[in-house]
């Protein structure tokens, strides 16, 4: 993740406010004729941005409005993307139709808000899409609940998809249009939180039982290793455990093992919901009072409250041997696992997976 740059930082717009701006400039267009620039639209909170045109076109029977997404200070996959909507009369009786162009995704896998098959096109940008075609026909005096059928594209969004979690949720073929209020609020990391909630979705309509939630790419391939575990039973949580562990609180599975380092295991073993070392530090001072309560010589209790990280702490445990190592590991595992089934208020067996720099299993506490 980006560093969060000092001072006030500009909020932007999602790719759901794009999309609906875009596809209300193109139904002016179809009414009228004239593309209107800049574009205003309302957004759920009663917001009422207005964007500038990047691109128009027009023919027989439809229109289509590009917007550029304008992402604000956050560091956004898809800042400077071409939001494209093309907007063409539909079959009698079918209402709003919405389909995915080039670079956005269609959904094959159960567990999301939209059925496989569908284009993925989130249920807050559809409906915000939805007011802004009524304000056009309003405006232009166009006919109320129109037949329509709404194309979005995102052109290279196949390749900026790859960037993202996508294929993991079952999404293929290009990114998701998102936005549940229309603004991005920079460095709020709720994209990265809703691909943790849509994932964990998918596993449940899949029956997945075991879910395993990493905090990065190592010990997630050492976790599913260890298990065996599909691609669906993976959850990639990053630092975002809190968003993950009260996420399940409310859509439970029997058994969650949570992945990582000793760092940030240490981190939410001090009871850090947020495991991004902007946001939450390990204190070396408790490891070296754990060290001292495993009976840790008062020497090395001294070199570990002077360490500058976790990972100098586990070295210390290590040079007084085995014994200090696994008990030092064993102990931040179950304080981990207790934070997190205070967390979860015990609905789900939490197991706490402790791996090395390699992949390798250091540590296990839990069923």
């Amino acid at each position: 993740m980006a560093r969060k740059p000092d001072g006030t930082l500009r909020r932007g717009w999602t790719t759901g406010a794009c999309a609906a701006a875009a596809a209300r400039a193109a139904y002016q267009a179809l009414l009228t004729g004239v593309f209107a620039d800049p574009v205003s639209i309302r957004l759920p909170k009663g917001e009422a941005p207005r964007f500038a045109l990047a691109s128009t076109r027009i023919g027989e029977g439809w229109a289509e409005a590009g917007i550029v997404k304008d992402a604000g200070d956050d560091p956004d996959v898809t800042h400077g993307a071409l939001i494209l909507a093309r907007i063409e009369g539909g079959a009698a009786g079918t209402g709003l139709v919405f389909r995915a162009g080039i670079g956005v995704g269609t959904v094959t896998r159960p567990g999301l808000a939209l059925a496989p098959g569908e284009p993925a096109i989130n249920p807050g940008p559809r409906r915000y899409i939805g007011w802004a075609l009524d304000d056009a026909a309003d405006e232009c005096d166009g006919p109320a609940n129109a037949d329509l059928v709404v194309t979005i594209s995102i052109p290279g969004g196949a390749d900026l998809a790859l960037k993202t979690l996508n294929a993991r949720l079952g999404i293929v073929g290009g990114l998701s249009v998102l936005g549940t209020t229309g603004i991005v609020v920079p460095y709020s990391c709720a994209s990265w939180i809703h691909s943790i909630h849509r994932g964990i979705d998918v596993a449940r309509a899949a029956g997945i039982a075991h879910l395993a939630a990493a905090t990065g790419s190592t010990s997630e391939a050492a976790v599913r290793q260890l298990y065996g575990l599909p691609e669906q039973a993976l959850i990639d949580m990053g630092d975002f455990v809190g968003g993950t562990l009260k996420y399940l609180k409310a859509h439970p599975v029997a058994t969650l093992t949570l992945a990582g380092g000793f760092a940030k295991m240490a981190k939410l073993a001090a009871g850090n919901l947020d495991l991004h070392s902007s946001r939450s530090r390990v204190e070396t001072g408790a490891l070296a009072r754990l060290l001292a309560d495993l009976g840790a010589p008062s020497e090395a209790v001294g070199q570990a409250g002077a360490a500058v990280g976790a990972g100098e702490v586990l070295s210390i445990a290590k040079c007084l041997g085995p014994p200090f190592e696994a008990a030092l590991i064993r102990r931040i595992g179950a304080d981990a696992r207790d934070v997190a089934l205070a967390t979860l208020s015990g609905r789900t067996a939490i197991e706490v997976a402790i791996f090395d720099r390699d992949g390798a299993l250091i540590g296990r506490v839990g069923p």
